[in-house]
């Protein structure tokens, strides 16, 4: 019984942006594309979880999604991007909208970041990218991609919060968000430890005692005020 052979890959090209572009003005998404890409997705994930980044390949998503190879093979012409596109996905659930109150956009970043590292499609999608970097310039390239995107919201609500004069103007912000971030990727990824919402709410309120600056008169550091709920 004769198969039909695997397409070769095409050459890996550079990553879109994690978000995508919007519709050009005038046209709507392709339902039928839309669908294609819903289901090749779904099961990328499932894929993911169940056996690890390795198995996610087009033969297999396409096994189990129904989609043709072809088709993922224009879409994802490397089967990383299949991986990038998964945890981006997860990503974009997880951006809580701002509201200018530094202290409260702190820590509603941070529990989006905790509920990342214990959703196990974004738990194994980064564990793989962490592995896959030092060895692989396709993961080595998703995990700068990851790394900007994921940081993105944090750059955003410190440079408000240095011009609202909040923060120092002179504030390392690329420190600031390992400050932030790190303890709780260390906490889960390195040390397999589950993080609270009151871990989340220390490592902010230790970030805002070490950096803001007082704005109330009595020396209260600007932002440091509890969080409503």
């Amino acid at each position: 019984m004769s198969t039909t052979p695997e397409p070769p890959a095409a050459p890996a090209a550079p990553h879109a942006p994690l978000v995508p572009a919007p519709d050009a003005p005038g046209r709507g998404p392709d339902p039928r594309a839309e669908r294609s890409r819903a289901a090749a997705l779904a099961a990328a994930r499932d894929l993911l979880v169940e056996q690890g980044w390795s198995a996610v390949t087009h033969v297999a998503v396409a096994a189990r999604s129904g989609v043709g190879r072809s088709t993922l093979y224009r879409h994802w012409p490397d089967a990383s991007g299949l991986v990038r596109d998964v945890i981006a996905q997860r990503i974009s659930t997880a951006r809580p909208p701002l509201t200018g109150v530094l202290r409260d956009d702190l820590v509603r970043q941070l529990d989006g970041l905790r509920g990342l590292l214990h959703d196990p499609v974004s738990d194994r999608g980064l564990r793989a990218v962490i592995e896959r970097a030092g060895v692989d310039p396709v993961f080595a390239r998703l995990k700068e991609d990851l790394y900007r995107h994921g940081s993105q919201d944090f750059r955003t609500i410190l440079d408000a919060a240095r011009t609202r004069g909040e923060l120092p103007a002179d504030l390392d912000v690329d420190l600031a968000v390992d400050q932030l971030a790190g303890p709780l990727m260390y906490r889960r990824l390195l040390a397999g430890r589950p993080i609270t919402e009151e871990y989340v709410r220390r490592v902010v309120q230790d970030f805002l005692a070490a950096h803001a600056l007082p704005s109330d008169g009595h020396g209260t550091p600007a932002g440091a005020h509890p969080l409503v709920p």
